[in-house]
């Protein structure tokens, strides 16, 4: 609701105001130690996917590109990257399926 909302007051100005949230567990401590050990961390990408896919949404041109929800694998592949692409995150190779959906997915 923040970024909805700073998006409207702010795009007179030029600020683009999105949100990114991860497809699946990401292998960070966190989901080692909280969320399941090993076999969370298996079930996640690497956090390099959130960085690549938030600098693609960072250059992008802020007046055209607000107000939205994204996914890290959707802005990825919207910008040219495809599910074979997406493969150098998994921390498990193979099926896309083997991954752990977040909690908003």
């Amino acid at each position: 609701m923040i970024s909805h909302g700073l998006a409207g007051e702010l795009h007179d100005d030029g600020v683009g105001c999105n949100t990114l949230w991860p497809r699946s567990y990401l292998a960070t401590a966190a989901v080692k130690n909280k969320l399941g050990g090993d076999e969370s961390i298996a079930g996640s990408r690497s956090p390099e996917i959130m960085a690549d896919a938030a600098h693609v949404v960072l250059t992008s041109e802020a007046k055209m590109t607000t107000d939205n929800f994204f996914m890290d694998d959707e802005v990825l592949i919207s910008n040219g990257a495809t599910i074979d692409d997406l493969q150098k995150y998994q921390l498990k190779k193979g099926k896309l399926s083997s991954l752990i959906p977040d909690g908003l997915c």
